[in-house]
Parts: C-alpha cells; structure tokens; sequence
C-alpha cells in the first residue's frame, strides 16, 4: 500500500508504505475532579484529542549510498512540516483525508548499502477524516425538506450558503432551521448576487459577491448566532420567508469520521 500526501503519492517518491495500526478512536481528554469525603472522581465528560498517525516506510536499494541520500532530500522537501497542514489519503481507505503534517524527525536506517526504512509520525491537531468527494444539498424553494448524509459516522459541521434578496426592515426575514436550530436573517439586507455562507466548524458568516470576493462580516445578519450540525441519516430543514425572496441554499455537508 502507500499513501498520498499533498497530492503527491508515496509510490511516485519511491516509497513503499504500510499503516503500522488503525486508530478506532482518537485519544481522548478526559474531565474530571476528585471531591473530599467522595469516592473515585466526578466526571465531567470527554472530548476528543488530537490524532497520531505512524506509517512504515522503506526505499528500495540503489546503486550508490549518495543516491539514496538525493531521494531522502526530495523525500524531505516533499514532507515538509514547515508547510502546515495537508491533505493525507491511505490507497487503502480512499474515500476520506486527514488533515496532517510531520510530527517528529525522520531518521533514516540503512538496511544494505545504499537502501533504507524509517518510520512517519502524522500530527493530525483535527481527529476527524473527511470525505474525499463529499455531500452536499441545493434547496430552492421554501417549506419543510428532508436531507439525508450517507456518508462518515459522526454529525458533522457543514457550510450553508445562502442566495436571496432582503430589504432591510424589522418584519422582513429569511430563516433557515435545521433539526430545531433556526439561523434567522431579521432586520437585515442581502442583494441579488449576494451569498451569505454561515461556516459551522469556524463559527463564523460572511457574505461574498458572485467573483468570490468577501463583501462583509455576516454575522450580524443573524439574529442569533446559531450554527447547526447534521446528523448521518436525515436532517429537517425548514426555510422560511416574509416580505423576502429566498433563491437557494446550498449545504456542503462536510461529511467526517470519528
């Protein structure tokens, strides 16, 4: 097997490759204290930690040691942790990436003459894998709807895109609620060629132009500051709107594994 990395795979390094383990789940920060006069400790919960990746590797021999040395410098310059975070996909699990970068030195074992082996260490700070090719809805009319995530196995944290047209007046609104959460655009404008994003994950809105350009901060557009998750399986979504026309709402659902 091997892995791809930055959009370049191992095999096109040189590297043969192989996963050392499988997490079936990250290593977890757990919260809890002990009381006076109580037994054990009082537990608070636990959340995720950040994710640790270790891949076996090794180069297949070359005719001279100054050879191999010029492959590990491209090997190095490849992997670069200096570079932040990238895309990784294993060629055994293709249908998702971690967001990943180089965790410790590589040091290099000459195994004969002029072939060597060494160990990956990926930091992965988000546990979370992600889907390579993912989901994503278009709603164009209002009412109640029903979106259904196919992929990955926890909620995730998409990025709604809203398009419409609202003139700026205490009675006029656009709301979109999902599973219960209503993100409610109220005394607010939005022009025609206007998107409002709303980024779960980031906590953030913004509103862009139809080149991509970021116009202004969209948070204050929402009455309050509400970002939905989906579920796996389906979602109820219901978009309203008065004295405003509402033209689409695209879901980057942002599908993920634990």
């Amino acid at each position: 097997m091997g892995f791809i990395y930055n959009d370049i795979s191992s095999q096109e390094m040189g590297v043969k490759a192989r996963l050392l383990s499988w997490q079936v789940s990250g290593a977890l920060r757990n919260y809890s204290t002990s009381i006076p006069g109580k037994y054990g400790a009082a537990d608070f919960g636990a959340d995720l930690d950040s994710r640790e990746i270790s891949v076996s590797c090794s180069i297949f021999p070359k005719l001279r040691f100054e050879n191999l040395v010029a492959e590990l410098d491209q090997i190095a310059l490849w992997l670069s942790p200096l570079d932040g975070l990238k895309q990784l996909i294993f060629d055994e699990v293709t249908d998702r990436y971690f967001m990943a970068r180089l965790k410790d030195k590589v040091d290099c074992e000459r195994v004969i003459r002029a072939a060597g082996r060494f160990e990956l260490k990926f930091f992965c700070p988000d546990p979370f894998s992600y889907a390579v090719e993912d989901e994503s809805f278009i709603l164009t009319e209002t009412g109640t709807h029903t979106v259904t995530r196919l992929l990955g196995n926890i909620e995730s944290a998409p990025v709604y895109a809203l398009q419409g047209e609202l003139i700026k007046a205490p009675d006029n609104f656009i709301s979109v609620t999902v599973n219960g959460a209503e993100m409610k655009l109220v005394n607010a404008s939005l022009s025609s060629g206007e998107t409002l994003f709303i980024d779960t994950e980031n906590l953030t809105a913004y509103v862009k132009a139809q080149n991509g350009t970021i116009l202004r901060n969209g948070l204050p557009l929402l009455q309050e500051l509400n970002f939905p998750e989906l579920r796996v399986g389906g979602n109820e979504i219901v978009i309203e709107a008065s004295n405003a026309v509402f033209t689409e709402l695209k879901i980057q659902a942002k599908s993920r594994w634990r």
